[in-house]
């Protein structure tokens, strides 16, 4: 008897120890671009900080097998294979790459209910897909957080351009951004780096479209290249953006910001930041009698053990539709709809970005030039429709990426030694230059996301409905797209000028968003102006999940902001004691 006692006092303080291990000031699920930010800021403020992390690790520079890589080293010369592509459902391995397979989720990894059709990309590694992403940064205007209020669309936002405009600037130094100051109100000035020059081609038609419109401006995108490293890039291992455009390989010289490159190993530096890998997040713990969130239940990704780890306060930044579902998934008696979801909003109102046009043209001229290597951004023309006023049959506007370079012509007409000559010296062609739409979408409540009550992903979590579709605002606006950017290319002297609706799917330009907004009245949105959980105050919501409207910028760089400044009121909170 005395043995059983003795066994279970020991058991006992076991659990306890077990608990203590398992115990952190902050829990943040996610290691992509937000949830680098907040372990970074949290840890810096001296936070012990777990950082959950569904997917591999990858360790900045070791961990990009193909980064050096020469084109004719890869099998396959980049194109996958046939027997891997027919593993994937149709149309989801049209974006992939031989040289960043790595990167690519594995087909039955986590299945979905596509109730309507809708293009799903995800990052599921250390990291996520700040590895991914095309590195343009633009801060949002007042014109923006504005928008919903001025035009009566979604919920008013809690925050305006001066809540958030300190908070741009203070990651804009941090991650290396190029641009310049435009001194445009629609698309404010941040802290820049010298900007990559625009090519001539690029350049001829800013000049021609600042002469034929008083109201459109064609810039150098705003990128998260480093041109100039300050001392801060280089305190960070960082170094100059080598223009070697093969970023989506992972960059070793960190010439990009990425949370491998930057916040992960900036937050490991405190000696406070704990990373775990292959931690797939099932829910929050609410507790009921203190009221607010005590931890995260994780599924354990090799051995699929449910593990519960705890924390005074919890950062969500699984990227958008997964923060939806970790919630929708966090039910308890408080929450049987799901965590914070009094306001029956959670998993509604989600939007994305409409990238559906496309325009080509060519330009006879400019003989006399070539470009020199490789330019990692390009132009980009600001939103000019509806600005000021209403003056369309949509609501808000687009933003364009523009992009120009000189064509080659390979005459295979010959044979033997003036066919292998024509080859391996093509001559230059005509200048060409693209265009790309991206809309901005109107959040409706019937775009929505919920959990299937039946169907499980391989560790026994609900998997997600993803019900959304274009409306007939996005195919107004596809259509003024084509002709708007038609009359540009033409005053700008452009021939074959060819425009097309790609009616893309839904989620095709990976800039979802919604579903957890923010707003003034807890009756309508989920969040308050510090990404708090209205009704569970120490969960904070920071990814694109928290956006109340999308903008027409991309997204990255207010995700960043709304981060580290979500981050800041949460440490003084909990210093105080009101967390």
């Amino acid at each position: 008897m005395s043995y059983l006692h003795t066994t279970s006092q020991q058991m006992s303080y076991l659990n306890i120890d077990s608990v203590k291990e398992r115990t952190y000031d902050a829990i943040v699920i996610g290691s992509g671009i937000s949830g680098g930010w907040a372990a970074k800021e949290l840890c810096e403020k001296g936070l012990k900080t777990l950082v959950l992390e569904r997917g591999r690790d990858v360790q900045h520079v070791t961990d990009y097998p193909t980064a050096n890589k020469h084109p004719w080293e890869f099998e396959h010369r980049g194109q996958v294979p046939l027997e891997i592509r027919n593993q994937y459902p149709k149309g989801r391995a049209s974006f992939m790459r031989e040289e960043t397979m790595h990167w690519a989720i594995k087909p039955d990894e986590q299945p979905f209910v596509e109730e309507q059709p809708f293009q799903w990309t995800r990052g599921y590694h250390v990291g996520g897909k700040s590895l991914l992403w095309a590195r343009q940064t633009q801060r949002w205007s007042d014109f923006d957080f504005e928008g919903p209020a001025r035009d009566g669309f979604a919920t008013d936002w809690p925050i305006r351009y001066k809540d958030i405009a300190p908070w741009y600037s203070h990651v804009e130094k941090f991650a290396g951004i190029s641009g310049n100051k435009d001194g445009l109100p629609e698309l404010p000035d941040g802290e820049f780096l010298p900007a990559i020059e625009l090519s001539c081609i690029e350049k001829h038609f800013q000049e021609a479209v600042a002469k034929s419109y008083k109201d459109r401006h064609v810039i150098q995108g705003r990128c998260a290249h480093i041109t100039d490293p300050q001392q801060i890039h280089y305190d960070q291992g960082r170094a100059k953006c080598q223009h070697r455009s093969l970023c989506n390989r992972g960059c070793p010289f960190g010439g990009y910001f990425s949370s491998n490159a930057s916040t992960l190993p900036w937050a490991a530096k405190t000696g406070n930041m704990t990373l775990r890998p292959h931690s797939v997040v099932h829910s929050i713990i609410f507790d009921e009698k203190k009221k607010k969130a005590s931890g995260v239940r994780v599924v354990d990704g090799n051995t699929k053990e449910m593990i519960e780890f705890y924390a005074k306060i919890i950062f969500v930044n699984g990227s958008a539709l997964n923060s939806n579902l970790i919630l929708l998934n966090s039910v308890s008696s408080r929450f049987p709809n799901g965590l914070g979801n009094d306001s029956g909003t959670l998993g509604k109102y989600i939007a994305w970005h409409n990238y559906r046009g496309r325009m080509n043209a060519e330009y006879e001229g400019y003989y006399d030039k070539m470009t020199d290597g490789k330019n990692p951004s390009n132009a980009y023309i600001p939103r000019f429709r509806n600005l000021h006023k209403q003056e369309s049959d949509f609501l808000r506007g687009y933003a364009t990426g523009v992009g120009g370079g000189r064509g080659r012509i390979q005459n295979q007409g010959g044979i033997g030694e003036e066919l292998k000559e024509a080859l391996l010296h093509p001559q230059p062609g005509n200048w060409n230059i693209s265009a790309w739409m991206m809309g901005e979408t109107v959040p409706i409540e019937t775009n929505h996301v919920r959990l299937d009550p039946n169907l499980k992903d391989p560790y026994g979590i609900p998997q997600l409905v993803t019900s959304v579709k274009w409306t007939e605002n996005d195919d107004k606006m596809v259509k003024d797209y084509l002709e708007q950017l038609t009359e540009m290319f033409t005053l700008a002297g452009f021939k074959n000028i060819r425009g097309v609706d790609t009616h893309s799917n839904p989620g095709s330009d990976i800039h979802e968003m919604g579903g957890i907004r923010m707003g003034k009245d807890p009756k309508t949105s989920m969040l308050n102006e510090w990404n708090q959980v209205h009704s569970c105050k120490n969960v904070f919501v920071t990814d694109g999940a928290c956006m109340t409207s999308t903008g027409t910028q991309n997204p990255s760089l207010t995700y960043m902001a709304i981060t580290a400044r979500a981050a800041d009121y949460a440490v003084k909170q909990l210093k105080k004691r009101k967390l």
